[in-house]
């Protein structure tokens, strides 16, 4: 992936899912799973991160760029849930490239 437009778009969904914490939208998915608690958000990072693996087994990629997709989503979640962001995982990462 080589298309920044496309990574940018990481960084609207993170807008996104920090405008919804505390919100009370309906028919907000993401507001709901904020509301839900922590321990619901690191549950669905856990299934998510399993569906990944076991798609990966079996090797097909239609199924892995989804679970991917959600694992990705709930990990924001999960981050903004403890006031870290994408880009802090991103120093993190380049701290451990260093």
């Amino acid at each position: 992936m080589n298309n920044t437009k496309d990574i940018d778009f990481l960084l609207t969904l993170e807008n996104v899912i920090a405008s919804r914490r505390g919100a009370r939208i309906e028919g907000s998915y993401t507001a709901k799973l904020f509301a839900a608690g922590t321990a619901r958000i690191a549950q669905k990072v856990g299934e998510e991160g399993v569906e990944l693996a076991l798609a990966s087994v079996q090797g097909h990629k239609d199924e892995i760029l989804l679970e991917a997709s959600d694992l990705i989503y709930h990990v924001l979640v999960m981050l903004h849930t403890h006031d870290l962001s994408l880009a802090d995982v991103v120093r993190e990462l380049k701290a451990r490239h260093d």
